[in-house]
């Protein structure tokens, strides 16, 4: 197999894996709270945080490398909107993602205690964030020209 058409199919698995665990664990954790059961949200709060969001990160970093590899290999110049584009919206999406980290930081801190609803709301809207902004990097992606 030739080296683009593998790399291409590993920068577009690893988008896909992306967003759809972030997809999974957001309505994973929203069930559990809307559960109100709060050692499960408890053990699922621990688990995305220690394993999940680790993977899910090293994920999101893995996408940026092999799509300047791509482009380079594509022979795109650097300096294209789509590409500057879609730096600019990674580079955004970072601090959000620690921010959402914190959030879920702060939510397990409170362990049994009722958290504030802020808290919950102010995660849900980091990852949908995170999520919006992940489609509008694929989006640029696929609208990159031929």
């Amino acid at each position: 197999m030739e080296h683009y058409t593998l790399l291409n199919i590993v920068h577009a698995a690893l988008a896909i894996l992306l967003t759809l665990g972030l997809i999974a664990h957001v309505a994973m954790l929203w069930k559990a709270w809307r559960r109100a059961d709060p050692a499960v949200l408890q053990q699922k709060l621990r688990r995305t945080r220690l394993m999940s969001l680790p993977l899910l990160a090293a994920l999101g970093l893995l996408l940026p490398v092999t799509g300047w590899w791509l482009a380079h290999l594509a022979g795109f110049p650097l300096g294209q909107l789509w590409l500057l584009a879609s730096s600019i919206l990674f580079l955004i999406l970072v601090p959000l993602t620690l921010l959402l980290g914190g959030r879920l930081r702060a939510w397990q801190a409170a362990g049994d205690a009722p958290v504030p609803a802020k808290l919950p709301r102010f995660a849900l809207v980091y990852a949908g964030l995170i999520l919006l902004i992940l489609l509008a990097i694929m989006g640029l992606m696929g609208a990159k020209p031929v």
